[in-house]
């Protein structure tokens, strides 16, 4: 039985992950929707079911939706600014869902995403990025079809119109994510100035376990000069652990002086970096700690 229940379950366990790490913004907690998900697929009567991905999709969903209504609170409680738990797509990501505009991995996205309701959530990415009907998606929020197309509209409006993505070829991330290392590093304000777009923002996530700034930092010289003063602060020689792509953005990840790792995304347009992305929090690191061994 096993066996039959892994046969329509392992192709789709991509998508599970991927809904589940969008709606929850944890790669930890997808893995473990997933494997929920597989254990009640396992439990239930699959002759019955016509089509097992639409089925494995909304047990997802609805395993999704059950966590953030658990964690809300501790969503509300949390120190300084909120970023989604980091994926080095070379190590192990999450899901393999081809990284294009509609289907989009960044965390700029992610973070789009939590101006919706669960609910708004569910069915935005369950339509559309997964193609799931708005009757099937009735049935999981209990809401009828109509109303769900409704929640779907006004995700789209809160959503508003995304800002187009281009593609950085491998090797010109890896030259941004080293020049941004060297830079940011070197104690030196002009060639990290000359990276920065003017409007560029800071997200720094320490989740109050880590020093982090507690709010977003914005502008070109705010950034360049919070940097110089960490450069100051803790002088020395540091060598990235890893360099890659980190949510679909150049990215590296170092081991700090406190001997535990960071993640640092980069999102770079028009030849300039106009987002920071680095995660500090020990909870969020847990699976790049174990990929890089």
């Amino acid at each position: 039985m096993t066996e039959d229940a892994l046969r329509d379950f392992v192709p789709v366990r991509p998508e599970l992950v991927g809904l589940a790490y969008r709606m929850t913004g944890s790669r930890a907690q997808a893995e473990d929707i997933a494997q929920e998900a597989f254990l009640r697929w396992a439990a239930t009567d699959r002759a019955a079911v016509e089509v097992p991905r639409a089925f494995l999709l909304k047990i997802a969903a609805r395993l999704s939706l059950d966590h953030l209504k658990s964690a809300a609170h501790r969503r509300e409680d949390y120190v300084g600014p909120w970023l989604p738990e980091p994926v080095v797509e070379d190590l192990a990501a999450p899901q393999q869902v081809a990284l294009d505009q509609a289907q989009d991995l960044s965390v700029a996205f992610l973070l789009t995403l939590q101006r919706l309701s669960p609910a708004e959530r569910a069915v935005f990415l369950l339509h559309d990025l997964f193609e799931t009907p708005f009757e099937e998606i009735a049935s999981l929020l209990g809401r009828s079809a109509p109303a769900c197309r409704k929640l779907a509209e006004r995700a789209r409006d809160r959503l508003g119109t995304p800002v187009p993505r281009f593609a950085v070829a491998e090797e010109e991330a890896a030259r941004i994510a080293r020049a941004f290392f060297a830079a940011s590093r070197g104690g030196d304000l002009a060639p990290l100035r000359d990276m920065l777009a003017e409007d560029v923002v800071l997200h720094t996530d320490g989740g109050g376990v880590r020093p982090a700034a507690r709010n977003l930092i914005t502008g070109a010289d705010r950034v360049a000069r919070f940097f110089l003063g960490l450069a100051t602060k803790w002088p020395g020689p540091a060598v990235p652990l890893h360099v890659g792509r980190i949510n679909a953005l150049p990215g590296f990840v170092t081991r700090e002086a406190d001997g535990l790792p960071q993640t640092t995304a980069l999102d770079w347009r028009d030849g300039r970096i106009v987002a920071i992305y680095v995660v500090r929090n020990p909870a969020k690191l847990a699976a790049i700690r174990a990929g890089l061994g």
